[in-house]
C-alpha cells in the first residue's frame, strides 16, 4: 500500500456540526503539506477518493473545489487534477499560521507549545476580540524555532465559554483537540474545522524585546523586534487573537501586493 493509498483508507473523524467536505478538505491537504502527493502530481480520480474515504462524489467536488480555491490544486480540463506545481510564497496577506507565514522553503519551523490556560480576561483581550469585562479568554503561548533556534514567540487568544460556543460552535468543540498539537491553535483549527475563519487583519509594529522575552529567543532586552498583531473573525464576530514577537533574524517577511484599477 502506498503512503496516498494508507491515507485515504483512514477513516476520517469529524467534530459536531463539522461539513464531510471540510474532513475531506482537510485529509487532502494534509497529504498535500506532508509531500504524500507530491508537487506537480496527479491526484487520484473523484471516484477513486470517493470510495477510498466512503464519502459521496458530490463531497468530494465540493472539497476539491476548495482545495482550487485555495490554490493547493488546479485543473486540467480532459486530463485531471494537480497539486500546484509552484506553489505561491503567500505572506501577511494571507491568513495562514505563523509557523508557515515565517517559514522558509528550506527551513521550516517546528513548535514548542505550552498548555493552553484559561485567564481572565485582559483590556488587549477585551479590545480586540471584544469582550465583556467579566468574560474569560483561552491563551496559548508557542515558541518557533528554526534548526532548534528559537526565532518567534506566538501568543493566541480565543473567547472561552459561551462566547465562543455561541459565536462558533465548531470552533468550541475542535479547540481542545487542536490544542492537544504541538502546533499553533490556528493550525489545529484550519485543520479540523477547515477555512472557517473568513475575515483577518494584522498590524506590524516595530519595539524591543524586553527582558523576559529576550530571554525566551536568547536576545538582549533591547534588540528590536517586530510585533505582529492579528485578529480573524467568524460570522462577522472576532474569535482568533494572536501576538506574533518575531526576531530580526527570521528573515523577510512578504506581502503580495498587485495594482490597483
Amino acid at each position: 500500500m502506498t503512503d496516498a493509498e494508507a491515507l485515504l483508507s483512514t477513516p476520517l473523524s469529524t467534530t459536531a456540526g463539522q461539513p464531510m467536505r471540510v474532513a475531506v478538505y482537510s485529509r487532502i491537504a494534509q497529504g498535500i503539506r506532508s509531500g504524500t502527493f507530491p508537487v506537480g502530481s496527479a491526484l487520484p480520480r473523484e471516484t477513486e477518493i470517493g470510495t477510498a474515504l466512503r464519502v459521496s462524489r458530490t463531497v468530494i467536488r465540493e472539497a476539491l473545489m476548495l482545495l482550487e480555491e485555495d490554490g493547493l490544486i488546479r485543473t486540467r480540463r480532459g486530463v485531471g487534477r494537480f497539486v500546484t506545481a509552484s506553489v505561491t510564497r503567500m505572506g501577511l496577506e494571507g491568513l495562514r499560521p505563523f509557523e508557515i507565514v515565517l517559514a522558509g522553503a528550506q527551513s521550516p519551523l517546528t513548535v514548542e507549545a505550552s498548555p493552553i490556560q484559561l485567564q481572565p480576561n485582559t483590556e488587549f483581550v477585551s479590545d480586540h476580540l471584544d469582550l465583556e469585562a467579566e468574560a474569560n479568554a483561552w491563551f496559548r503561548e508557542s515558541v518557533l524555532l528554526r534548526a532548534g533556534e528559537p526565532v518567534a514567540i506566538v501568543q493566541e487568544h480565543l473567547p472561552a465559554g459561551r462566547y465562543l460556543s455561541d459565536a462558533h460552535p465548531l470552533i468550541s468543540a475542535a479547540l481542545p483537540r487542536a490544542a492537544d498539537a504541538q502546533a499553533t491553535l490556528l493550525t489545529g483549527i484550519q485543520e479540523l474545522c477547515g477555512p472557517v475563519l473568513t475575515m483577518a487583519s494584522c498590524q506590524i509594529t516595530p519595539s524591543i524585546i524586553g527582558a523576559s522575552r529576550g530571554a525566551q529567543l536568547n536576545l538582549l532586552e533591547t534588540d528590536p523586534v517586530l510585533i505582529l498583531t492579528q485578529v480573524a473573525e467568524a460570522y462577522s464576530a472576532p474569535v482568533y487573537l494572536a501576538k506574533c514577537i518575531i526576531a530580526s533574524n527570521v528573515g523577510p517577511l512578504t506581502v503580495i501586493q498587485s495594482p490597483t484599477a
